[in-house]
């Protein structure tokens, strides 16, 4: 980590990030579930299916993004406050690095990976909900929390001008949940 922070502040003195920072701003909309919630899919006021493989989420991500080479390679902070599949405050906090995968004419295709800090209003509160030991804190917490060293995203952009950028984005979180958000990146 050391190494990289280095490498980082050098590659900003020496001007060899020449892409134009953005910032974004995502809409939360979708939660799938890879294997069904079906023993907590009760308390899931917004799930478009039975046994919640999807739920709908509703709140929003806002980014900034500072290129460190070129346009291929990124640091990336993300702030998100949505409601959370059993329509409770939720939120993350990301700071990744980024590189992009492949460009072609007007698409992109990026992907990143750092730490992120996810909390969430207590589910311990809700009467029907079966614990799955998943987040930290305990009944009579107000929020429970989970940090993850490996949280990442992929991003498809679509440029839509010299400045903007239409994006479409997926949080893999295999094998427990993944978020698809739609939004947009302004280049500064």
């Amino acid at each position: 980590m050391r190494y990289l922070l280095i490498i980082l502040g050098l590659s900003l003195q020496l001007g060899l990030a020449q892409a134009q920072d953005n910032i974004g701003l995502r809409l939360f909309g979708l939660s799938i579930h890879p294997h069904s919630e079906r023993e907590n899919a009760s308390i899931m006021p917004l799930r478009l299916d039975p046994e919640a493989y999807l739920v709908q989420n509703l709140g929003a991500i806002l980014s900034y993004e500072k290129f460190i080479y070129r346009d291929l390679f990124s640091a990336k902070l993300a702030l998100a406050l949505y409601s959370d599949c059993a329509a409770r405050l939720g939120g993350f906090v990301h700071l990744g690095l980024r590189g992009r995968i492949f460009q072609f004419r007007r698409h992109s295709f990026y992907g990143g990976l750092g730490p992120t800090f996810i909390f969430r209003r207590n589910w311990l509160e809700i009467e029907a909900y079966k614990d799955q030991k998943l987040f930290k804190g305990s009944r009579d917490d107000r929020y429970q929390y989970l940090f993850l060293w490996y949280g990442g995203e992929f991003e498809y952009h679509y440029r839509l001008s010299e400045r903007l950028d239409a994006i479409l984005s997926l949080i893999p979180g295999y094998p427990d949940l993944m978020s698809l958000s739609v939004g947009l990146n302004l280049r500064l």
